[in-house]
């Protein structure tokens, strides 16, 4: 069996968020979950032990990131690397993935003025991976992408 056969057995997967509200100015938000430097800072201070906590299968090591990228190491998985690759200010971010995950994905980050003070936010995710992935990780990641939210919208924006 040859790339060819790998690439057709992989299956484009849509996972998308709650609506989640964010006590903060649409533009403060944007601002912040634009510039992956400030997911680093949050990462580093704790975040990262949380998730190993909660999925014991899943270890992540050596974060590095810019403002445009990051990169880690997923035992058992490898090298991660996700890249912003569109910014439409104040409105969406969008990020996709490369390295050697056995995943492909595409994520966009939402977000909407409910007023001066609020901002609506939800995430899409459409990830591309073999049926063997999906029976082991779909219903992670669609339980994941709520819990993303969930945390995204408890930042420190400033």
């Amino acid at each position: 069996m040859g790339a060819g056969f790998f690439i057709k057995t992989m299956a484009l997967n849509k996972y998308v968020s709650e609506v989640k509200v964010i006590e903060q100015n649409q533009q403060v938000v944007f601002n912040y979950l634009s510039n992956f430097e400030n997911l680093s800072t949050y990462l580093n201070s704790g975040l990262i032990e949380k998730i190993t906590e909660k999925v014991p299968q899943i270890k992540i090591t050596d974060f590095e990131s810019d403002q445009d990228s990051c990169k880690f190491n997923i035992t058992g998985l490898g090298v991660a690397e996700i890249k912003i690759v569109n910014r439409e200010p104040f409105k969406t971010v969008k990020v996709e993935s490369s390295g050697g995950l056995p995943l492909s994905f595409t994520f966009w980050i939402q977000l909407m003025p409910v007023n001066e003070y609020k901002t609506k936010m939800r995430l899409t995710l459409h990830a591309e991976m073999s049926m063997m992935i999906k029976m082991m990780a779909g219903s992670k990641l669609e339980e994941g992408i709520n819990q993303l939210a969930d945390t995204l919208s408890r930042l420190p924006y400033q």
